[in-house]
């Protein structure tokens, strides 16, 4: 009974920081139709937005594997949430001076505080516990982290003072609220009971296993195609996902449809789903490698029913979309980590800097929107998961 009370409460501290994650991430889904009307921005420019927040990861992902093997996983959590309150001040700042650079700046720093909190909390949930069952873990904590998305979107629409809709004059006082949430948090993250953990052969007292065996054998983290091939899918994940959480509000005003900030419980309701799915048959039922390719074909036919439907309906077929989506992050983790030994914190920090595809493929289908309609700009998800679909059946069995 111990032993579950210790492997519990870790637990709930980290539901706290990935819906954190998902808070932060979710502000952009607002942002980006209030900037294109108060700042007169076009559909590029705004989702550009977006972009800065994910392009940290590529940056700072390895800088961040760096930094939790100097000072763990915990003073890392704290870090993070210290770069979070940093970034909500300059937030502030770009609405009083309705400044759009200011803004990509703030959305830069929120990105770069979100790198150093996933490279802590994914590979720390991932070895947290039996790698057969990482899945179900990480289906818990998706779960929290995307129902968090539009929780903030609502949070602010609260503070809004017209019935019209949120302007930049109403981010202020929101703002200073989570900044004092993230400076608390930062403090219950130095004084949580998290243990410090390492994976399978990354202690020195393992030396002898097999996993040690097979990693000593190599000479860098790129030497391993399961985990390089993952990284790629991560790109492609995170960057449809990006799309399908945080592209509904726009995807509802462009289609008239009366409250638009309503549409956004769609996709997280959609995922939540597919994670309770996951709850209950990883790994008793159904193994994460089965739940990625089952997840990979629901993911491709939601993207051809969003393309082919008439747009008051296909706004609902994205939440197929996010349904296929759900089991591909806890998949993702542990099958790309497999067997990495001493090179687990470099591999995880690999797999942060995947997710730049959160910048990459949202632009792109910001500047597909421009030249023709957002139903079309889907598409660039077609090609997301057919990639998914490879890794999902070929790409993690190469060693």
């Amino acid at each position: 009974m111990k032993e579950k009370n210790n492997f519990i409460i870790p637990m709930l501290f980290l539901a706290f920081m990935f819906f954190t994650c998902g808070f932060a991430l979710g502000i952009n889904s607002l942002l980006v139709p209030v900037l294109k009307v108060s700042l007169s921005v076009s559909s590029t420019e705004a989702y550009m937005l977006i972009g800065a927040t994910f392009l940290p990861f590529f940056i700072f992902g390895y800088p961040a594997g760096l930094l939790i093997s100097k000072i763990g996983y915990k003073r890392t959590m704290a870090a993070a949430f210290a770069m979070f309150a940093i970034a909500f001040g300059v937030f502030i700042l770009s609405a009083a001076e309705r400044s759009f650079i200011i803004f990509l700046l703030a959305s830069f720093l929120c990105g770069t505080a979100n790198t150093f909190l996933q490279s802590a909390i994914n590979p720390y949930v991932t070895i947290l516990g039996p790698t057969e069952s990482a899945a179900k873990r990480i289906s818990i904590m998706g779960m929290i982290n995307k129902l968090a998305w539009p929780v903030s979107p609502l949070f602010i629409a609260l503070f809004a003072s017209n019935s019209g809709g949120v302007g930049l004059e109403d981010l202020d006082k929101p703002f200073l609220v989570i900044i004092c949430l993230f400076v608390i948090l930062g403090v219950v993250a130095l004084i949580s009971p998290l243990p410090e953990v390492k994976a399978a052969g990354e202690d020195d007292a393992d030396a002898d296993s097999a996993v040690s065996d097979y990693a000593n054998s190599k000479h860098s983290v790129f030497q391993f195609p399961h985990l390089v091939l993952g990284a790629i899918a991560i790109f492609f994940y995170v960057g449809s996902e990006t799309i399908v959480l945080g592209t509904l509000i726009d995807y509802a005003s462009e289609l008239g449809l009366p409250h638009p900030h309503t549409y956004s419980w769609i996709t997280p309701i959609s995922i939540s789903i597919g994670y309770i799915a996951g709850i209950i048959l990883i790994p008793k039922y159904l193994s994460q490698t089965k739940a990625l390719q089952i997840c990979s074909f629901v993911a491709l036919f939601g993207t051809l029913l969003v393309l082919l439907l008439p747009g008051v309906y296909s706004i609902y077929a994205v939440g197929i979309m996010a349904l296929g989506c759900s089991l591909m992050w806890p998949a993702f983790w542990p099958l790309a980590l497999m067997d990495l030994g001493k090179y687990t914190k470099e591999g995880s920090s690999l797999m942060t800097m995947g997710l730049i595809g959160g910048a990459v493929i949202t632009v792109l289908f910001g500047l597909i929107k421009d030249v023709s309609n957002i139903q079309y700009a889907y598409g660039i998800c077609f090609v997301s998961f057919s990639y998914i679909l490879f890794y999902a059946f070929k790409g993690y069995k190469l060693r």
